[in-house]
């Protein structure tokens, strides 16, 4: 008996609506084995038979709508004027506050992605690939800021100030923003992710120390050059002070010096000791003091 393994290719489609295109779940076709016989008869009548098999292909994963549908992108800017003073930062014709509705979440996931892809243009599909990359960090936004009973994350923002005169909707009114998490230092451990010293068991979240973690800091190209990053990252350190946090780290590449420029010039300097095991990542891990 001789065998023929043919792989049966899976089909997929997706569905356009009003410009956009929207992922949906997939399920995978399940492949069956299908076997055909053929007999013929020799002078030595020998029978032959011949059977091809259709293989089972392997799992592939779901692909799940990522965008929430009832997103409103011509809602107008959310008002901040019921926010306390703790609660967010003015500096020129800004307002630094958390997130508070989908559309800003989306709009910062949107920022993040322009950033993510700033200088490649001319590469192929990158409207595309910086969809997928907001619709993405859209969820994992989402997910980060419901947080765990130790561990909190907000979303910052940086809006336009409020005009009685000027009708904005929230993607043209939000131009900065990062990730500002609070985490707990393990028993043991100096800084965050430092490797070689063993975890103490039986260590409950209440008995570790706090620190803040900034991340994802980004600013629409248009509004560059007026101290968004600078005032966003002067109100999280204000808010890990008011939270008795006592220390905010960051990491960044070592190759970004404007970056490293404008945590320095906020107070941030090198842990020295976190830059051995980062060598590989070409990573800084910063710390400042509030």
């Amino acid at each position: 008996m001789s065998t023929i393994t043919i792989h049966r290719a899976e089909f997929f489609s997706c569905s356009s609506r009003n410009g956009s295109s929207t992922f949906h779940r997939f399920h995978r076709i399940p492949s069956c084995w299908t076997t055909i016989k053929m007999e013929s008869k020799s002078s030595q009548t020998r029978k032959e038979e011949l059977s091809i098999q259709t293989a089972k292909t392997p799992s592939i994963p779901h692909l799940e709508t990522s965008r929430p549908s009832d997103l409103r992108f011509d809602r107008l800017q959310t008002s901040h004027q019921g926010l306390k003073p703790g609660e967010r930062l003015d500096f020129g014709q800004f307002v630094a506050r958390g997130a508070m509705v989908d559309e800003e979440f989306w709009t910062a996931a949107w920022l993040r992605a322009e950033s993510h892809w700033e200088g490649k243009p001319s590469e192929r599909y990158v409207d595309n690939f910086k969809r997928k990359f907001a619709e993405q960090e859209f969820n994992a936004i989402k997910r980060r800021c419901k947080g765990q009973h130790w561990q909190k994350c907000r979303c910052i923002v940086t809006v336009k100030k409020e005009d009685r005169n000027i009708k904005r909707t929230i993607l043209k009114s939000v131009v900065g923003t990062l990730d500002f998490s609070i985490r707990h230092l393990l028993h043991g451990k100096s800084f965050p992710g430092e490797l070689g010293k063993p975890l103490a068991c039986g260590i409950h979240a209440a008995d570790m120390n706090k620190y803040g973690y900034v991340s994802n800091l980004c600013v629409a190209k248009s509004a560059r050059r007026q101290s968004i990053a600078s005032n966003m990252l002067y109100f999280v350190i204000e808010l890990a002070r008011s939270d008795g946090i006592e220390q905010v780290y960051v990491h960044v590449h070592r190759n970004n010096r404007p970056a490293k420029q404008l945590y320095q010039k906020m107070g941030f300097e090198m842990v020295e000791l976190a830059s051995s095991q980062l060598l590989e990542e070409q990573t800084d891990l910063l710390c400042v003091k509030t």
